[in-house]
């Protein structure tokens, strides 16, 4: 790559060679004033100035070298999966944006790999963070102005699609368990709760039974909503280790498959998943009747955007998975927090 630094009289009718990039802190603006191949007249010359510019550099690329902007375009098409758009680049930068609703997803690794090469920075929302129409998920670009086309050619190896998973229209039925709400010693919490959790995924609550700390009664409240449809069935109460918790065994009596039961997160740790052909049941311990914010929340995110938790995946919840502000988290990029 060949440069050539001119003043900036000197570069009058020329190209510019990348975006030039404009801060004003009055007007809150910051983005790319002069675009890459815009050519200079004398109109520009006050405003490059107010930008701190008395020189232009001018560069010839070599037959190896390929420019950020390019670099960033035969990226693009590798990293843009379902659910999102490219945009840019602007300034040598692309951006991802989701084009609906949903769970993001990718391969962790190959962003790790991809900015481990050195030549690249690539930034993402955490993964399986909800996310909405319009929102930027992820960015990337190159960190010098040119790069050898090796590089690029590795990334392109290297990069996986970057994917918007959509929610589900999911049918939801809720099972209550305790003897104290069946006879009316208290009102149920959570129904109303999990109601607004599950329309805000775009699903419905199909109905809900109240039943006593009793295991047939419970399964057979299960077995009703499944054989009715149910997409998931929740089971609150009953999921700890006292003599009346009896909800975990009911599960179990109803499903095909215990996917995992306990998980290295709080508030929410006795949490449970099962399968029942299709469909997932659910045991969501007390917490969720008290706190906003439990593990229930990122569980019922996987669910809708048709992904499956593995119990590996589970175990990973450990790390970042402890939410010191519950039930309201100040942290907006929480993994444990559903955002409204």
């Amino acid at each position: 790559m060949k440069f050539t630094v001119l003043a900036l009289e000197e570069a009058l009718g020329l190209p510019l060679a990348h975006d030039l990039t404009q801060i004003d802190v009055e007007k809150g603006y910051k983005g790319a004033r002069f675009r890459r191949g815009h050519i200079v007249t004398e109109a520009d010359l006050e405003t490059l100035r107010s930008m701190g510019r008395e020189h232009l550099t001018l560069m010839e690329l070599g037959p190896d070298e390929v420019h950020e902007d390019d670099a960033a375009l035969r990226l693009a098409p590798v990293v843009r999966g379902r659910g999102v758009e490219t945009r840019g680049p602007r300034e040598g930068k692309c951006v991802l944006v989701a084009t609906g609703d949903g769970l993001l997803e990718y391969d962790e690794k190959a962003v790790e790999s991809l900015n481990g090469q050195g030549q690249w920075i690539f930034a993402t929302l955490p993964r399986h963070s909800p996310v909405r129409r319009g929102e930027q998920v992820a960015a990337f670009r190159i960190l010098p102005l040119c790069v050898a086309d090796e590089e690029v050619r590795r990334a392109e190896k290297t990069g996986r699609p970057i994917d918007v998973l959509p929610f589900r229209p999911l049918e939801v039925g809720l099972v209550t368990t305790g003897r104290e709400i069946a006879q009316g010693r208290i009102k149920d919490a959570f129904g109303p709760k999990l109601e607004r959790k599950v329309t805000a995924l775009g699903g419905r609550l199909r109905g809900q039974r109240i039943v006593g700390d009793d295991r047939e009664a419970i399964a057979e409240a299960i077995g009703a909503f499944l054989d009715e449809g149910a997409d998931l069935v929740v089971c609150t109460g009953g999921m700890s280790v006292d003599a009346d918790d009896l909800t975990p065994e009911a599960i179990r009596s109803v499903a095909d498959e215990v996917l995992f039961r306990g998980v290295p997160a709080l508030p929410g740790s006795m949490l449970m998943l099962a399968t029942k052909g299709m469909a997932f049941v659910v045991g969501a311990p007390a917490c969720v009747v008290h706190d906003e914010r439990t593990t229930l929340d990122p569980l019922l995110q996987l669910l809708f955007a048709g992904v499956r938790p593995t119990e590996r995946e589970i175990r990973l919840w450990g790390v970042g998975g402890l939410c010191r502000h519950c039930p309201v988290c100040v942290y907006p990029d929480c993994s444990f927090a559903a955002r409204p």
